[in-house]
C-alpha cells in the first residue's frame, strides 16, 4: 500500500506537459479542480473525462502508474460514498432497519466517487510531471504579488518544496521500519480496529524519531550553507513563458468555459 502512493513523486519523460512552465501547471490544476466541483450533468462529465484523458496521454506517464495512487484513498472514497448514499434525502429506493437509500443519494455517491478519482488523477499529473524545485519556483513566482503586503512567499514555497520532497522519503522509511518490526514478530494485519491501532505504536514511534532527526539534519545543512531566506537570492534557471505556455493557458480556459456552458445549457441529469 505504501508503495502505491504517487503523490510527491516525479516521473521523468519527454512530453509537452513536462516542458510547460510550472506556473501554467499550478494554474491549470487549480482550474481543473474547480471545474470538477462545478460541472453538473452528463455533458460536463464527458468534457472533463475527455480533457483528463488527453492530458494523461500527452504527459506520457503510464496510466497504470497513476492508478496506483488511487489505492491509497479507496477507504476515503468508500466513506464519502456511503455518507452520500445513506444521508441524502429524496425518493427512497431501498429501505432496511434505520437506513434508506434514495435515488438522489445514489447519484451523489457515484458523482462524488468520480470527482475524487478525477481530482487525484489531475493532481498527480502536476506532481509527476514537475520536479519539486520547479514547483517551488512556480509557486513562489505566482504568489510574489502577496509579498508586497508582508506575506512570506519564499518561506511558504520552501515549506511546500520540503514537504513534497519528504513524502517519498517518509514512505520509504515507513516501509523499512514496518518490515523490520514484522521480522521481530510484529503483526499489523490481524485483530480488530483497536488492536491494529495499538499495533501501530511500534511503527509510529521510530518513524517520528526518524522524521525529527531528518528535519534537524536538514536545518543544520541549511545553516551551514548560510541560508537566510529569499532576500537577495537569484535563480539559476529563471522562469519565462514560451509560446506553448500561452497556448496551454488558452486551452485550459477554453475547457473551463466549455464546462460552464455544459452546466448552464446542457444540465442533463446523471
Amino acid at each position: 500500500m505504501l508503495r502505491d502512493i504517487t503523490l510527491g513523486q516525479y516521473y521523468p519523460a519527454d512530453s509537452v506537459i513536462h516542458k510547460l512552465d510550472p506556473r501554467v501547471k499550478l494554474f491549470s490544476t487549480m482550474v481543473y479542480i474547480i471545474s470538477l466541483f462545478c460541472f453538473r450533468g452528463i455533458a460536463a462529465l464527458v468534457v472533463a473525462t475527455i480533457f483528463l484523458v488527453i492530458v494523461i496521454r500527452s504527459s506520457k506517464v503510464p496510466f497504470k502508474f497513476m492508478v496506483k495512487g488511487l489505492k491509497a484513498i479507496v477507504i476515503l472514497m468508500l466513506i464519502t460514498a456511503l455518507f452520500n448514499l445513506f444521508l441524502t434525502p429524496g425518493k427512497t429506493v431501498v429501505s432496511f432497519w434505520v437506513f434508506k437509500i434514495t435515488e438522489e443519494g445514489a447519484k451523489n455517491a457515484a458523482l462524488m466517487a468520480v470527482r475524487l478519482t478525477y481530482l487525484i488523477l489531475g493532481a498527480s499529473i502536476m506532481t509527476l510531471t514537475t520536479t519539486p524545485n520547479q514547483l517551488t519556483d512556480g509557486l513562489e513566482k505566482s504568489l510574489m504579488p502577496l509579498s508586497k503586503i508582508g506575506v512570506p512567499v519564499h518561506a511558504i514555497a520552501m515549506m511546500m518544496s520540503i514537504a513534497l520532497r519528504f513524502i517519498p522519503i517518509l514512505i520509504e522509511e515507513t516501509d523499512k521500519i514496518m518490515k523490520a518490526q514484522m521480522a521481530r514478530g510484529a503483526d499489523f494485519e490481524s485483530g480488530n480496529l483497536f488492536q491494529r491501532v495499538k499495533n501501530m505504536i511500534p511503527l509510529l514511534v521510530p518513524l517520528f524519531i526518524s522524521a525529527f532527526r531528518r528535519a534537524d539534519d536538514l536545518a543544520m545543512a541549511m545553516e551551514a550553507r548560510c541560508y537566510n531566506g529569499g532576500v537577495g537570492r537569484t535563480k539559476m534557471k529563471p522562469l519565462h513563458y514560451e509560446g506553448r505556455d500561452k497556448r496551454a493557458y488558452l486551452i485550459v480556459l477554453g475547457y473551463f468555459a466549455l464546462v460552464m456552458v455544459c452546466r448552464i445549457y446542457f444540465p442533463f441529469p446523471m
